[in-house]
């Protein structure tokens, strides 16, 4: 038995197997679900995997994932690396364009979708040859196999041939700032730098046996709840950390506040995942209001990667469910789990990390640590991804060997303490140069999201005759607050940050453009932005 995932997940269902796996809410607020034990999960993903191999998809091949979450995701990307064909999440935002990019981009041959993509889908396809397979979830249609017929015809037995720590996985990534990446991971080195090696917060498996064993001593008893869409790489690791403990995972098709908490208290659901305030401020909103009382007792932790819970909305809600751990967590789809920030992280001290030992911060020309209070980039070596599908050119920019070792380089900008302590500046391509100054996104938007009345804030710059740029503030007030003058912003600001880092430009909007995850959408910022600028 080696690292990987489908052994992995095999393993624990044959000492896990009468234990509820997945609970499935299709249509929150209308009562229907599904519920699979472990054995019956396992099953459903054989199925898949079998109709995928009879119908001639070889293994290595690219199956693209064009779905909402649902029980059809995971068992098919079980039903993937069970058949060792490599999975491709495919963002369901994507337009026609995107699309034919990323399914030619990722050489997709097998494409599983909602029937609600349909017509974007058809028009795909006569600039995608290469796509000889089409599973449709939901209503038949002419052209398309069912879903529902693929997983009838398909053996629920395993007898899969043997598989390995190097079958791939690839995690799509991007497209709010360029074309999507597909970032490459043997699953072995997901398993450690994604997975946490079978034990996130504790001591990583030293052997893949070790797993099942732990699940075997441990019983059941932890809910975790992905609440972003599995189509983001968190979400469906978050999903398989579940899977590893032998636990229950619950999901909902798409993300609805109120359904959530009712979620949380009928499951009594432990763990939850979101991204940043875009959802646990709704959540905070729908505990304050309409869902006043709900028994969120159960929850004992709420942990975000993509985008930070800013100091003033944990605050909220921690006067909510004040027994509730809030985990920042910093990562990404190159580099896995990075680490936490510390208690003390905030708009005052900045994004505070407590990274992992194979973390560092380094000079992006020679690869070597910086000194404590110089900038430098975030790096990570031992478990990293092979590269960038069909991007040679981007591989070679990001990773590299060092002592032996590979290494990735990240897009964020970070200083060191003297205690290892690192602190998170933000992404360098987001960084704003505003009269030879360096203004970091991210830090503009805590100090906004701490004024009262704003809802949610999003930073650009914008070209300036001046300064070269100057840092705009586009923000969504609170429902009935009046909009605030600059003036008011930067009397608000200037007890948070330097004066170079002050708004200098201020746009109301009805609402922040962010991707379905929660992620900022800083190109459309700026066009905002620059437009209200003319």
């Amino acid at each position: 038995m080696e690292y990987n995932l489908a052994d992995l997940f095999e393993s624990v269902v044959d000492v896990a197997a009468d234990r509820e796996a997945l609970v499935y809410v299709d249509h929150p607020g209308t009562g229907a679900e599904r519920r699979l034990t472990y054995a019956q999960l396992d099953a459903a993903a054989n199925r898949i995997g079998h109709h995928l191999l009879d119908r001639g998809i070889r293994p290595g091949e690219h199956l693209g994932l064009h779905l909402y979450n649902g029980v059809e995701y995971l068992q098919t990307v079980l039903g993937c690396l069970k058949a060792r064909i490599v999975p491709v999440n495919v963002n369901y935002r994507y337009v026609e364009e995107e699309l034919v990019y990323l399914y030619r981009d990722a050489d997709l041959v097998a494409l599983v979708f909602d029937a609600e993509f349909t017509d974007r889908v058809a028009a795909a396809l006569p600039q995608t040859p290469a796509l000889r397979h089409l599973i449709r979830v939901g209503a038949p249609g002419e052209g398309f196999t069912a879903f529902t017929d693929a997983e009838a015809g398909g053996s629920p037995e395993r007898g899969f041939p043997a598989r390995s720590g190097d079958d791939q996985f690839i995690i799509y990534t991007g497209g709010t700032t360029g074309m999507p990446k597909g970032v490459m991971w043997r699953q072995e080195d997901l398993f450690f730098s994604g997975l946490g090696g079978g034990a996130p917060t504790g001591e990583p498996v030293k052997k893949p046996e070790e797993l099942a064993e732990r699940v075997a001593a441990g019983g059941s008893g932890i809910t975790f709840f992905p609440t972003p869409p599995l189509m983001h790489g968190t979400s469906t690791l978050t999903a398989f950390i579940g899977f590893n403990f032998g636990q229950r995972v619950v999901l909902h098709r798409k993300f609805a506040p109120e359904e959530v908490l009712r979620t949380i208290a009928k499951e009594k659901v432990n763990a939850i995942s979101l991204v940043g305030d875009a959802m646990l401020r709704p959540l905070i909103d729908a505990l304050e209001g309409p869902m006043r009382g709900t028994d969120c007792s159960s929850v004992f932790s709420v942990s975000s990667s993509g985008a930070i819970m800013s100091d003033t909305v944990r605050g909220q809600f921690r006067a909510l469910l004040p027994n509730a751990m809030l985990l920042n967590n910093f990562g990404s789809s190159e580099s896995g789990f990075n680490g936490t920030a510390t208690d003390d992280s905030g708009p005052v001290r900045g994004f505070r990390v407590k990274v992992n030992s194979r973390t560092r911060v380094v000079d992006p020309a020679t690869y070597e640590p910086i000194a404590p209070g110089e900038v430098g980039r975030v790096a990570q070596h031992g478990h990293v991804p092979l590269g960038y599908y069909n991007d040679p050119v981007k591989t070679a920019e990001t990773f590299f060997e060092k002592d032996g070792e590979r290494w990735v380089l990240l897009g964020d900008m970070a200083t060191v303490d003297e205690e290892g302590v690192v602190v998170v500046l933000g992404r360098g391509s987001q960084c704003i140069n505003t009269g030879g100054e360096k203004v970091y996104p991210e830090e503009v938007e805590q100090a906004l999201k701490s004024h009262p009345d704003v809802y949610d804030a999003l930073v650009a710059g914008v070209p300036d005759a001046t300064w070269g740029n100057h840092v705009a503030a586009v923000v969504q007030m609170r429902k009935g607050a009046p909009a605030p003058s600059l003036q008011d912003i930067q009397t608000h600001c200037r007890t948070r940050l330097a004066g170079y880092k002050i708004p200098r430009q201020l746009v109301v909007a009805d609402a922040i453009r962010r991707s379905p995850s929660g992620k900022a959408d800083y190109r459309w910022a700026r066009e905002v932005a620059v437009a209200a600028d003319d």
